[in-house]
């Protein structure tokens, strides 16, 4: 009873039920005052007096409404102040969520960043695909075809795959469920594969620098190519076939409770955690190559003075390995709001 479809969390459980005979009492000059005492520590953010809104309509349950109330707090007591009688409630979200100004801003932050990302790396991929340069053949083949060049080609296939789908994934929250979980799929592969293609890159960096003789591997681009696209890809295959809920409607929320936002994503705990740990060891990777190159061109800048070319391209490795995710993993207490902020402008526009 009085549950939305949420699963918002009433403070002490307690709904308060006020009403005149005389019919419904609404649009008061003099707001009625309501004082709820608790014995919890809550952060003023997180409650929020509301009152219950019925919906019309079969199977419809109602929704909790903070229209016409407003929050005032005290040690210990919640005052109410609302201009009308229902049912009254006191709201408790999760700690950590953003303001619906903030969630705003990053949502236009990371379609506008995602779509340029999109664009750039078509048009370097089509670049690439078509490229007509006046210079000799094999300068060019070599240049154009070799294998970092190729590999380069393959992260920003995987990234316009993840920025493309991570915009489907908003625009298609409001369709039908089957095809939200297409999507919602179609992100968690993009997202994969542009983790195991940084992975790559790290790979063949440390062979490029920290091996110095020529290192063979035979058939080393398909086999970078089977684990940077052949296991992420079967990974979410399977769990498509046999755990189809994994993928759904991700809410997220805000601090009020009602200006949330509605993605195409993961909607499990588990594969959320599985993703994470996923990340995780691919970035720890990609950091310790990333700071083996830097300890050997600093040794070189001992012995030649001649290395500051190095530094900016050690720079530039920074994002093309991904270490710039690894803010993900800072999303807590004082560093959230502007983890996520630097996450967002960083990594939205990576391509």
């Amino acid at each position: 009873l009085l549950q939305d479809a949420h699963n918002s969390s009433v403070l002490n459980n307690y709904v308060l039920g006020a009403y005149l005979r005389s019919g419904r009492v609404a649009g008061l000059s003099q707001p009625v005052e309501i004082q709820i005492w608790h014995d919890m520590v809550l952060d003023a953010s997180n409650a929020t007096c509301v009152f219950w809104q019925p919906e019309a309509g079969a199977g419809s349950t109602g929704s909790w409404s903070k229209e016409g109330c407003e929050t005032t707090h005290r040690e210990g007591t919640i005052i109410c102040h609302c201009n009308h009688l229902t049912y009254f409630a006191v709201l408790l979200l999760p700690a950590g969520t953003l303001s619906p100004a903030q969630l705003a801003s990053l949502t236009h932050i990371s379609t506008i960043g995602c779509s340029l990302s999109a664009a750039a790396t078509l048009c370097t991929l089509l670049l690439c695909c078509f490229s007509s340069n006046p210079c000799p053949p094999t300068s060019c083949r070599k240049r154009l075809w070799d294998n970092t060049t190729k590999i380069h080609m393959h992260l920003l296939a995987a990234l316009l795959l993840l920025n493309c789908s991570f915009l489907l994934s908003m625009l298609l929250a409001a369709s039908a469920e089957g095809l939200c979980r297409v999507t919602a799929a179609l992100l968690h592969a993009g997202l994969l594969c542009a983790l195991a293609w940084m992975a790559a890159e790290a790979f063949h960096l440390l062979l490029l620098v920290v091996k110095v003789y020529n290192v063979y591997i035979q058939h080393y681009l398909l086999k970078l190519c089977l684990f940077a696209w052949g296991l992420p890809t079967l990974a979410v295959v399977a769990v498509f076939a046999f755990r189809r809920d994994t993928y759904g409607y991700h809410t997220i929320r805000t601090s009020d409770g009602y200006s949330n936002v509605t993605m195409c994503w993961l909607t499990s705990p588990p594969a959320h955690y599985a993703t994470l740990c996923y990340a995780g060891l691919i970035l720890l990777f990609n950091t310790l190559v990333l700071g083996r190159v830097m300890m050997i061109l600093r040794r070189i800048r001992r012995q030649k003075g001649q290395a500051r070319k190095d530094w900016v391209t050690v720079l530039g490795l920074t994002c093309l390995l991904g270490t710039t995710w690894g803010l993900a993993f800072f999303s807590f207490g004082v560093f959230l709001v502007p983890q996520l902020y630097l996450f967002t402008i960083l990594n939205s526009l990576q391509g």
